[in-house]
């Protein structure tokens, strides 16, 4: 049974009933792989997200990270032994990209590891998902992007939701009527396991241009 984490930001550390949660999903703890959001700058090196685990107690034989650094194939084996993939927060589109250039999707999602995304990393764990000026992307032209596929559904994560309801709603109505969006601001998280969904902090769905909170399940 597959478990997905689809996480905003985390301003501290993960809370502890965020940390147990993970704790119990994550039992085989051989190693975790790390996929970068801007593959060509080393520096970026998944520090924060890791400490997120680290605090929780989550810790691993050993850590891998997925840029420009390896080679594609290497990358691929990594994906294949993993017991945790974490795509990393930051820039969308050069990690969408990089999914695609390096091959990664169908390891992710032929992967039995725990895959867990923060902000860029959830936004690209689904389906489809709109890259527009409006959303902070330097593009022109609003276009949607096809992420992992992980769920048939779309994410907008790390997104300050309460104050842009109306400009999130005119952005993506038009996609919510072919899939159900999920929305959530920093310290959230959305977690499936198999069919079941499970809710932390202020997450919405929209679909069908109606949007609703749901309510916390842990």
């Amino acid at each position: 049974m597959n478990t997905h984490y689809y996480l905003g930001w985390f301003t501290d550390f993960f809370p502890e009933r965020l940390s147990q949660m993970l704790r119990d999903d994550i039992t085989d703890r051989k190693s975790l792989v790390m996929i970068s959001s801007t593959p060509l700058d080393a520096k970026v090196d998944g520090t924060v997200e890791r400490s997120w685990l680290d605090h929780a107690g989550i810790l691993f034989d050993d850590y891998y990270l997925i840029n420009h650094g390896i080679k594609k194939e290497a990358a691929h084996t990594l994906i294949q032994n993993a017991s945790v993939i974490f795509l990393l927060g930051g820039d969308t589109l050069k990690q969408n990209e990089f999914l695609i250039d390096y091959e990664l999707s169908d390891w992710i999602r032929k992967s039995s590891a725990v895959v867990i995304g923060a902000s860029a990393g959830a936004i690209n764990m689904s389906a489809r998902w709109l890259c527009s000026k409006n959303f902070g992307y330097k593009v022109e032209t609003a276009s949607i992007q096809y992420g992992l596929g992980l769920g048939n559904f779309s994410v907008l994560s790390h997104f300050d939701l309460e104050n842009n309801m109306t400009l999130f709603q005119s952005e993506l109505s038009s996609l919510s009527e072919e899939m159900k969006i999920y929305a959530s601001n920093k310290d959230c998280a959305l977690r499936i396991k198999g069919e079941k969904i499970d809710i932390f902090g202020n997450v919405y769905a929209f679909s069908h241009s109606k949007i609703q909170k749901l309510k916390e399940t842990f």
